[in-house]
């Protein structure tokens, strides 16, 4: 019988162990147009954490008592659907689980690109594609920028980097203790401010005297606060993710919010499933950055389904460099 990761209470503030459960699911019969998966690889994603929450939002929040939902790679082993046939790697949303009877429409094959699979759950998947469109789209980042990346050395935020750097852009980033910011130098980053050194405004200064042009934002709370402080005219902010105040229960205050009227700072939130359709246009870019050492991509791999909450937990207290994926 499939085992899956049930929500059985809502976190109040920082999630723990007991708000999941894991349980046998009887899988239904493989009817027409369904396809079963066994499950290889389990993405681990901030986002998660909100969908925790019973709240409207651009995304509907996981059920009470439900299997939990994320990005997973698997293999097809049994198909009633044209087009896919045993054997056939495909990307889909049923993550938590080791196994999952699932509608063909929702399944994607992936695409021959000379890859390992789970990079499609990363670099190549939305943690790559919300890089790559909220540098270059949403804050419409370009070449002679001077871009201040916050939490750079995880996933998105190391991604953001290189593409910046691919781009032709100085990049700052900001990582918490020595070894992070070491790997954030080694992705290319020009500068990088270690935020559990002292406070982040007075190393972002010292990192950037001419102040930022980019802001991509991944914390929020006073990462966001020194971007406002340092920001040049016509700055750009791209609005990610603000893990800092996923579990607080606190609201967020800014000091220097109003300069966002005098250097008349752009800031754009965004969803990189608002980019789907433009798919195409990120592998194109993608693809080589990767086959030729431009952008690398590194994972902070666990294994087996059981660490599944453990993991998700390090997420908030960095446990993770780069990508976070749970190996089955």
């Amino acid at each position: 019988m499939a085992l899956a990761w049930h929500l059985e209470s809502r976190p109040e503030g920082e999630p723990t162990a007991d708000n999941f459960a894991l349980k046998p699911t009887e899988l239904p019969p493989t009817g027409d147009g369904m396809v079963r998966v066994r499950n290889l690889w389990l993405s681990v994603d901030p986002y998660m954490r909100g969908r925790m929450n019973d709240v409207k939002s651009y995304i509907p929040p996981f059920q009470l008592g439900e299997p939990l939902e994320g990005g997973a790679i698997g293999a097809v082993v049994e198909s009633n659907a044209p087009g896919l046939a045993p054997g056939d790697l495909v990307l889909h949303m049923a993550g938590w689980r080791d196994e999952a009877v699932l509608a063909a429409r929702s399944l994607t094959k992936l695409p021959e690109l000379g890859v390992e699979p789970q990079l499609f759950l990363g670099i190549l998947g939305i943690t790559g594609m919300t890089a790559y469109f909220g540098l270059l789209d949403a804050a419409s980042a370009k070449d002679g920028d001077i871009v201040f990346v916050s939490a750079a050395a995880g996933a998105v935020g190391s991604a953001v980097v290189q593409i910046a750097k691919a781009k032709g852009m100085t990049v700052i980033g900001s990582a918490g203790g020595a070894e992070k910011c070491a790997y954030v130098g080694e992705l290319g980053a020009d500068r990088v401010v270690d935020y559990r050194a002292g406070p982040i405004l007075k190393g972002l200064g010292a990192a950037a005297p001419d102040g930022i042009d980019v802001y991509f934002d991944n914390v929020g709370g006073d990462h966001l606060d020194a971007a406002f402080a340092l920001a040049r005219n016509n700055a750009r902010f791209a609005i990610c993710g603000m893990i800092g105040d996923y579990n607080s229960r606190e609201p967020a205050q800014f000091r220097f919010i109003m300069r966002v009227i005098a250097a008349r700072i752009r800031m754009q939130g965004f969803i990189v499933f608002d980019y789907q359709p433009r798919i195409g246009e990120f592998y194109a870019a993608m693809a080589p950055w990767l086959k030729s050492g431009a952008v690398q991509s590194r994972e902070t791999v666990v294994d087996g389904l059981d660490a599944m909450p453990d993991a998700f937990l390090g997420l908030f207290s960095g446990a993770n460099t780069g990508k976070i994926l749970i190996r089955l």
